[in-house]
């Protein structure tokens, strides 16, 4: 087990509390905690049955498969209409929607005997007042409740139920959690990758109802209305900005690749009908097919379990895998979504973050949207569910929050209504440029066009890197082009001569030690030992006289070697 979910069992069993709350990065491992706590409820006769209650028809199946492998036998088919379960069963596996359907019939099945309910993804609990009316009667005859979640806070103020609410210092209802593992804890103990935030921005053109031909570019401080046009410009299919972000994501795939073999795609699109226009978009680039999963299609489930298990490069998804979806070889992402909630937003780059070895790294596309640069910005940021407001006029920040980020990105993200009339917009065009990346709060690089060599530093950057390597390779790609920025000008004027071959030699062996350090955490060989075997398989001198053809040779053999690990 990892560190942090024995720590957790230890909180657990230190008190053995009928409720208890664990929040865990996306990624951490939150089901194999939760059944390891299951099994050892069920050997000490504590409970006698299990029941899990899960987002999404998937889940439930992906619930029921890893308990199956500690010996704990789940149904996941069991219909309400069923009434009863096998007894070769432990319990079952249910959605939410399923308990709200008939709350009696749950209750019933939880009075049958002492009950462990784990409520995955808690937070749904609260989507409506309903659904947690219908929660609390279904399962508070439970004699034992666990509950879940990657993301421990909702953008409105409904409680989540079996959540305890303590005021804090202002007096502010907050959830309390027993148990408590974040992004930025998780990156430095490698159970998470490190996210490269590529983001993009670019030139829209639309047209209104009254005929107005509006223009806007992407991040540039417009209205709401304004950037709200511009986002939905960028995303239609139609323009150039998609085609020239999934020609990038592809080529950055395929670098990452190099090291991960079997690395996916994910595409996060709004509708089904853009989905279906993503993916054609993206087999012509790729010359591949690829896998289209949309929430109301029967066989998604079916179709998200074989792309999990085959090698194929490029999935799209109408937010059907926004949550909870075990995919571990998603390594790169494009959001081209126009939901900018922090609950959704945290649940979609989760889907990128598991990692299965150190040095992983992932990559995430974004459009240069106000709203998604906070929440990137923003991701090692532990927050919990406020239950109340603070009045306006104490709080300017945002009643009832800490952080006034995360208040303003839970705004409504809708134009006013004269915008968004259907048939009162028109996309016309849009184009794309590279802006910047965005890695632990950081900023690195500059506006670049589309298929840029600038742009082509970022996107080259290795897929195994350790996060100081990321940091460092970042800083480093910046000042080349920050180096060629600056000579522009001398070459516009035909008075530069062509870039010293030292520029290329110096970058080429940062890369390479880079690799080096990260074999000799695989392996436990030493730095030197691994640059001997380099020199006596690729031949050439040392490092500090190898030439650049000869360096790049040791590179592309340390890459194959650590993709094969």
């Amino acid at each position: 087990m990892r560190q942090w979910q024995q720590e957790a069992l230890t909180a657990y069993f230190e008190r053995e509390p009928r409720d208890f709350l664990a929040a865990a990065t996306p990624g951490a491992g939150k089901t194999t905690f939760a059944l390891r706590l299951a099994k050892e409820l069920l050997t000490r006769g504590d409970v006698d049955r299990v029941t899990v209650v899960a987002p999404t028809e998937h889940l439930k199946r992906q619930w029921a498969d890893a308990a199956e492998r500690v010996a704990i036998h789940l149904d996941p088919s069991f219909r309400n209409k069923d009434r009863w379960y096998g007894r070769h069963f432990h319990g079952i596996a249910v959605t939410y929607a399923q308990v709200v359907a008939d709350a009696a019939l749950h209750r019933t099945l939880t009075e049958q005997g002492r009950s462990l309910v784990i409520l995955d993804e808690v937070h749904h609990g609260g989507d409506a007042l309903s659904w947690g009316d219908a929660i609390r009667e279904a399962f508070e005859p439970a004699t034992r409740r666990l509950s879940l979640s990657g993301t421990p806070f909702r953008s409105d103020t409904a409680s989540i139920p079996f959540v305890e609410y303590a005021p804090d210092k202002h007096g502010i209802r907050v959830s309390r959690t027993d148990y408590a593992y974040g992004y930025d804890r998780a990156l430095s103990d490698g159970v998470v990758r490190p996210v490269i935030f590529m983001v993009y921005a670019g030139h829209m053109r639309w047209r209104t109802s009254a005929g107005e031909e509006m223009e806007a570019k992407l991040g540039e401080g417009n209205t709401k209305d304004i950037t709200s046009q511009a986002w939905r410009t960028a995303l239609d299919p139609q323009g150039e900005w998609i085609p020239s972000v999934l020609r990038a994501a592809d080529m950055r795939l395929t670098e990452v690749r190099r090291g991960v073999p079997d690395a996916g795609g994910l595409i996060i699109a709004t509708d089904q009908f853009v989905a279906r226009a993503y993916a054609r978009i993206l087999e012509e680039i790729s010359g591949e097919e690829v896998t289209v999963v949309l929430s109301d299609d029967k066989g998604a489930s079916a179709r998200i379990a074989e792309y999990a298990e085959n090698t194929k490069r490029w999935m799209v998804a109408v937010r059907m895998v926004s949550e909870g979806v075990d995919i571990p070889r998603l390594a790169v992402g494009v959001y081209a979504t126009s939901s900018s909630t922090p609950l959704f937003f945290a649940q979609a780059i989760g889907r990128f973050v598991r990692a299965r070895r150190r040095g992983e790294t992932a990559s995430v596309f974004l459009p240069n949207v106000p709203s998604l640069m906070a929440l990137a910005n923003s991701m090692e940021v532990q927050r919990d569910h406020a239950l109340d407001r603070r009045d306006s006029d104490e709080n300017p920040n945002g009643p009832g929050l800490e952080d006034g980020l995360l208040e303003a990105a839970n705004r409504s993200d809708k134009a006013s209504d004269a915008l968004t009339q259907e048939f009162d917009f028109q996309a016309v065009s849009s184009d794309a440029t590279f802006d910047r990346v965005l890695y632990e709060g950081g900023e690195f690089g500059f506006e670049a066009e589309s298929g840029s060599l600038e742009e082509l530093d970022f996107i080259g950057i290795p897929g195994l890197l350790e996060p100081e390597q990321v940091r460092d390779l970042l800083r480093h790609r910046q000042s080349r082009q920050e180096h060629r920025r600056s000579e522009k000008p001398q070459r516009e004027a035909g008075s530069a001569e062509p870039a010293p071959m030292y520029r290329n030699l110096k970058e080429q062996r940062t890369l390479l030690n880079s690799l080096v350090g990260l074999w000799a955490k695989t392996t436990g060989e030493s730095h030197a030992m691994i640059h001997g075997e380099l020199r006596r398989i690729c031949g050439g001198p040392a490092v500090a006289q190898a030439s650049v053809t000869q360096l790049q040779s040791r590179i592309e053999l340390l890459r194959k070697r650590l993709g094969g690990h």
